[in-house]
């Protein structure tokens, strides 16, 4: 199974077809859309960063567009669990992330997913 991991960035400028990376992350999913078998993956974290605007300025409209992303079959919705957060906590300390990326990152080696890719 081919995965590919989105942090809340690359999933705001899909969602919200935000300039200049929007047709990025559109060509990144290419796999996704024509193979079955791919699926997308992002932390938990990723639905707190994504959905906290459109809460806060009563965008429902947006709010459902992210609600819909969110519940999708094929995408895997990783939760920040001991495993992550003790990988995060290492990338922090000996990488300098800041925490939010450092989770993203260590999402994502937990799940198998290439980091490469990790940053729109």
């Amino acid at each position: 199974m081919s995965r590919d991991y989105l942090d809340a960035s690359c999933i705001v400028y899909l969602i919200e077809a935000a300039s200049p990376f929007h047709s990025a992350v559109v060509a990144r999913l290419t796999r996704y859309r024509t193979d079955p078998s791919a699926a997308v993956v992002t932390s938990r974290l990723s639905r707190l960063e994504c959905r906290t605007r459109p809460l806060r300025e009563g965008n429902s409209t947006l709010l459902l567009a992210y609600d819909a992303f969110f519940s999708s079959g094929r995408l895997i919705l990783v939760e920040i669990n001991a495993p992550v957060i003790e990988r995060a906590t290492d990338l922090r300390a000996g990488r300098g992330f800041k925490t939010p990326d450092a989770i993203h990152l260590a999402t994502a080696i937990h799940e198998g997913a290439p980091t490469s890719m990790l940053k729109c």
